[in-house]
């Protein structure tokens, strides 16, 4: 497995886990999958749906410290 991968795996795996009641977002309709939408997390961090995912997708070359720290507070990796 390469880095790539287990990023992926890693961020999929938390946001999966936090509900958006937890996150302090509205429930909404009926989900496909369990927790959290990557529009979710990235509003919740303060950055783009297409930046998120590309960091979803294992490329973090270039994410700043500050970016790291967004999403580790929008997926309560505390």
């Amino acid at each position: 497995m390469d880095n790539r991968e287990e990023v992926r795996e890693f961020l999929t795996s938390r946001r999966a886990k936090i509900t958006p009641e937890r996150a302090g977002l509205p429930a909404g309709p009926r989900r496909r999958v369990p927790g959290l939408r990557r529009s979710e997390v990235a509003a919740l961090a303060d950055m783009s749906v297409e930046y998120y995912a590309k960091l979803e997708r294992g490329s973090l070359a270039g994410a700043s410290p500050a970016v790291l720290e967004a999403v580790a507070r929008a997926l309560q990796l505390d």
